[in-house]
């Protein structure tokens, strides 16, 4: 039976190979680079930043399988074989996710920052708070993580709109799309949220430029940022621009060019700045492998691989 090769740096790769090894004993579940053997025997790979060069070593390799929301660490890869590239979509990571974004929204709405402040300060002091239903949130990206979340902020009463690089509708949200429908999109938006993939196309869009068309003059009191796509989507030293100009009132940002951020980042220390470290989606081994080795078991009976990469797209 073909071999599942385990390529992980960054995390610990032993709940993923004890994961595995429970849900398909029948097969040889090998971990680089402690146990590569014959890469002949190599028929698929899960891989988290993996190391380049590795895949095109496997000549026998039918697919590699991304052991996360994005694929960009897989096609930074120069020697990337012509196999198809699989993304992760599962209700766990997905919940995970829309969690985390609805957590921050709330957080922004319920000026949940400021009362922090009072708290230190020992300050009894009540604001006016405005409904949801008077809060235009954006969500930068509507695939699955994307549009699960916008979904959900609309539950709770937002006025939600998406935006796409391709036309997209989803009932009770307002969608736009392509480069004509951006500006539009920034300009109803307080409270934007990135959940874009990573491609050249979108690499530094989140930078002063973009960040100065969202709303500030709406009942969020000002505009709000919250990156948990990937962190070369965004221009850091742009999103603290915005800050000191006021075209940003406060930012989340879970996700950076350099992890984990550098201890001389100054936005450790932003008062406006809200950080977390790249944990808005765990991928959790115990659900995720289950999904991975499923895709194994239906493609080897005939069925197509589920939610591969479009090279040309980048997603």
């Amino acid at each position: 039976m073909p071999a599942i090769l385990l390529a992980v740096t960054g995390t610990d790769p032993q709940p993923w190979q004890v994961r595995l090894r429970a849900l398909a004993p029948q097969r040889d579940i090998r971990l680089w680079p402690d146990r590569l053997g014959d890469a002949a025997d190599i028929a698929y790979a899960c891989a988290w930043h993996a190391p380049r060069g590795l895949f095109a070593k496997l000549p026998q390799l039918k697919a590699i399988f991304s052991l996360g929301a994005g694929v960009d660490h897989i096609f930074a890869d120069p020697d990337l074989p012509d196999v198809p590239v699989v993304r992760i979509v599962d209700p766990d990571l997905t919940m995970r996710m829309t969690e985390y974004v609805v957590l921050h929204v709330l957080a922004h709405h319920r000026r949940q920052r400021l009362y922090d402040v009072q708290q230190r300060e020992r300050l009894w002091h009540e604001h006016a708070q405005p409904p949801a239903s008077a809060v235009a949130v954006g969500v930068m990206g509507l695939g699955a993580l994307g549009a699960a979340a916008a979904l959900a902020l609309a539950s709770l009463g937002f006025r939600v709109a998406g935006w796409s690089r391709t036309a997209k509708t989803h009932a009770g949200i307002e969608c736009f799309h392509g480069e004509a429908g951006l500006e539009s999109f920034l300009h109803r938006s307080e409270i934007l949220v990135c959940l874009l993939p990573a491609t050249p196309a979108t690499h530094g869009i989140l930078d002063l430029k973009l960040l100065r068309k969202l709303k500030r003059d709406g009942a969020a009191g000002g505009a709000y940022l919250i990156n948990a796509a990937r962190g070369a989507l965004q221009v850091e030293a742009d999103i603290l621009a915005a800050l000191e100009e006021g075209s940003l009132a406060g930012a989340t940002l879970d996700v950076f060019a350099r992890e984990p951020l550098p201890a001389a980042s100054p936005l450790w220390r932003h008062p406006k700045v809200t950080i977390t470290p790249h944990n808005a989606a765990f991928s959790d081994p115990h659900a995720l492998a289950a999904n991975v080795v499923r895709q194994i078991e239906r493609f080897e009976a005939g069925a197509p691989l589920e939610h591969v990469v479009d090279r040309a797209r980048g997603y």
